[in-house]
């Protein structure tokens, strides 16, 4: 018997707590995925009420709704004829836990929750689930009323760690963390004979991680062999995570199919057809595979599949060409899905499309109108309205491809009439949803106004070009007429305390002209709604603290704010051609600086790396030893003393250790009101999510920096000894 099957997977744009939403998408899903001639679809983690309902998870209301929606969903009859694999909460004596439902027909056949929940970086689960601890275990779990009254009479189903047995193969599933813990349930089932794996996952975006991920699917099958299908959440669900797709379906360790990892559309349904024959064959081909499942002592309960039901049987509804595309590879004319080379994007194309995706997210799902960006001809502002660009590039691509949702979206969010046609040159929407503001001083070049006026421009946005020095005089005004004192710059003469003060005051003002604008340009052009302020501080300099508490760096969001300037530079060149803005390389080109101070004759114009004293390479290095490789002050002392030792001597890399930790601490207060930014970057210093550390810090570090200077001293003894 030749078992030819067609599996389905998908990635779902689904948004925390909408019910409605989420039930729809996960309906198509399954209409699309039983159209393709698929016997199995399995969705994304949590996929019923959203992965991102964080503290919501602890209300009873979203079990019930979840509940509720599982429901509709059976009583649709969707269900009929294709095996369903779906995310929901689940409370089983008394302790809720993250579960996969299993149904076919109107029949829910396994409950089986999470082994392991992810609790590091952005993930809390334990905050809200408990793991099943009884691995290879089941018991009767008794169905609520509701379900009781859609599945036929059906009192209870069984919950726990099973397999679930139909007429010509074993299937089962893992979660999500469960591929990346060491060990895997994905081992065991393939050496009890499991021969179809899935993953309900909800994974975020971050740079340079998809190639991991990929490997693990990969891996998750080229030791034992088998089939594995690897479903994702694809979009903004309500926070600063974007969850990246990339839906696949790999059989014994090569991938046969891949879905887009950014992109607009709502569902995706990733489909292949494979021979599960050749999983036999690859397992019996490896002896130590086979010795080890020969071994397999406490096989996993199994649960059938009732009434019977059989993988390779094509659905009834099946559209005619997808029935004949499964005969045709089951003749073996075609044979099954063959290896394919996974698409991993370029940093620079995640930088741009990752963060364009979450914004369109953002904005149609809070009702907004538009994008407002204060454009300083900078490189990080021109970086968030370069991805201001990209979001209207695939808006328009998706529209002309016929996406009916996205076109939906695009003639609200564009205020355009119920018969005028959409555009279709990516500037001309921009010039509807997108702002930029040049808000300059005495203080600002003419090179930085030219630069932000070409690359609006070049984007097509609605461009305003201001001096606000009249704002900032009747601040300081205020302030002599109440104090009898007059703050005067270093040029003048002036203190550190009144220069840094006269900085602030133009930086605060700007923020504050951001939000009256969004408020009220619309009205000006005659327009209902509002815009969203986005933010353009860099991962690095939120760091370091190299900014103004309240300034530009305030905003509603940030699609930059967890971005190396590095990487962001790498973005503006990659931008200036694939993006069609040429003005990004005058950005790339020119020295950073904040123009706040006035140009002094004989002395340097004022430089960012200056005014931080350390470069933005070197920030990024401390941004990674202090999260990713979680080094303190005298860890990373020892650290950069190593690594630099052909670049400076040992007191001059202590003493740079020793000038970051102090800014950082500082300045570690602005991190508790920053605005919150995509998660793009692993060693982001987001207060509220990913980075928790205080913001009250003894800023001369006493204990760490006497033994730093120990270090650093022993060091250029040894090196002093080496030259004798």
């Amino acid at each position: 018997m030749v078992r030819f099957v067609c599996l389905a997977t998908c990635n779902l744009n689904q948004w925390a707590l909408d019910f409605e939403g989420n039930l729809k998408r996960i309906v198509e899903s399954i209409k699309i995925a039983k159209e393709k001639g698929s016997t199995y679809r399995v969705g994304p983690e949590l996929e019923i009420p959203g992965y991102g309902c964080e503290d919501h998870f602890l209300e009873l209301d979203t079990v019930t709704h979840s509940w509720e929606a599982l429901a509709s969903l059976i009583e649709s009859g969707v269900t009929k004829d294709i095996l369903c694999d779906v995310g929901m909460p689940v409370i089983h004596r008394g302790v809720m836990y993250n579960c996969r439902v299993l149904i076919y027909g109107n029949n829910v056949l396994l409950i089986r929750p999470k082994l392991h929940l992810a609790n590091d970086g952005n993930y809390r689960e334990p905050r809200y689930f408990a793991t099943w601890k009884r691995e290879g275990e089941a018991e009767p779990h008794a169905l609520p009323a509701n379900l009781v009254a859609v599945c036929g009479g059906q009192r209870e189903t069984t919950f726990g760690d099973a397999v679930l047995c139909a007429d010509d193969a074993l299937i089962a599933p893992e979660t999500c963390e469960e591929l990346f813990t060491p060990r895997a349930p994905h081992i065991d089932l393939a050496l009890q004979g499991v021969e179809v794996i899935s993953n309900g996952s909800g994974s975020h975006h971050q740079l340079r991680k998809l190639s991991q991920r990929l490997d693990l699917i990969k891996n998750a099958t080229a030791k034992a062999g088998g089939v594995y299908l690897y479903a994702n959440q694809r979009g903004c669900d309500g926070g600063r995570l974007y969850y990246d797709g990339c839906a696949c379906i790999a059989v014994n360790g090569e991938i046969v199919a891949q879905g887009a990892q950014f992109g607009l559309k709502d569902v995706e349904v990733v489909t292949a057809t494979v021979d599960l024959d050749q999983v036999v064959s690859y397992r019996c081909a490896v002896s130590s595979l086979r010795e080890q499942a020969s071994c397999t002592t406490k096989p996993r309960p199994q649960v059938r599949i009732s009434p019977p039901f059989s993988l390779t049987s094509p659905s009834p509804f099946t559209s005619p060409a997808a029935a004949a595309a499964v005969a045709l590879a089951a003749s073996a004319v075609e044979g099954s899905a063959q290896p394919i080379k996974p698409y991993v994007p370029l940093p620079e194309e995640e930088i741009a499309y990752g963060p364009a995706s979450w914004l369109w997210d953002y904005l149609r799902r809070s009702g907004g109108s538009g994008y407002l960006v204060p454009l300083s001809g900078g490189a990080d502002s021109a970086a968030t309205a370069a991805i201001v660009a990209a979001m209207c590039q695939l808006v328009v691509e998706a529209v002309a491809a016929g996406d009916v949702q996205v076109a939906a979206d695009m003639r609200r969010i564009g205020n355009y009439g119920t018969d005028e046609v959409l555009d279709s040159d990516p500037k001309q929407f921009a010039n509807r949803i997108f702002v930029t503001l040049y808000m300059g001083t005495v203080n600002s070049s003419a090179e930085t106004r030219r630069r932000s006026e070409s690359l609006a421009g070049e984007i097509g946005a609605y461009h305003l070009s201001f001096a606000i020095d009249s704002v900032v005089s009747a601040i300081v005004s205020l302030f002599q007429v109440v104090t009898g004192k007059l703050p005067r710059f270093r040029a003048h003469g002036g203190s550190g305390a009144e220069n840094l003060a006269l900085q602030n005051i133009q930086a605060r003002c700007r923020m504050v002209l951001a939000f009256l604008m969004a408020q009220l340009v619309n009205w000006c052009r005659g327009r209902p709604g509002f815009l969203l302020v986005l933010g353009s501080a860099n991962v690095d300099e939120c760091l370091r603290g190299y900014l103004t508490k309240y300034d530009c760096s305030s905003a509603d969001i940030n699609p930059i704010g967890a971005i190396s300037k590095e990487d962001l530079r790498r973005f503006l060149v990659w931008g200036s051609k694939a993006l069609g803005l040429p003005s990004l390389m005058s950005v790339v080109e020119a020295e950073p600086t904040a123009e706040l101070e006035p140009f002094e004759e004989g002395r340097k114009p004022q430089n960012d790396e200056d005014d931080m004293g350390v470069s933005y390479p070197d920030l990024s290095i401390f941004g990674r030893l202090r999260k990713i490789q979680r080094l303190g002050p005298v860890g990373m002392a020892r650290h950069c003393i190593a690594l630099w030792k052909d670049r400076m001597s040992p007191s001059a890399a202590a003493a740079k250790v020793k000038h970051f930790f102090t800014y950082y601490a500082i300045n570690r207060h602005k991190a508790t009101v920053i605005t919150p930014a995509y998660h793009a970057e692993s060693y982001s210093p987001d207060d509220n999510r990913f980075d928790h550390r205080p913001f009250l810090y003894n800023v001369r570090w006493p204990w760490q920096y006497k033994q730093i200077d120990q270090i650093a001293a022993e060091a250029e003894a040894r090196l002093a000894k080496d030259k004798l």
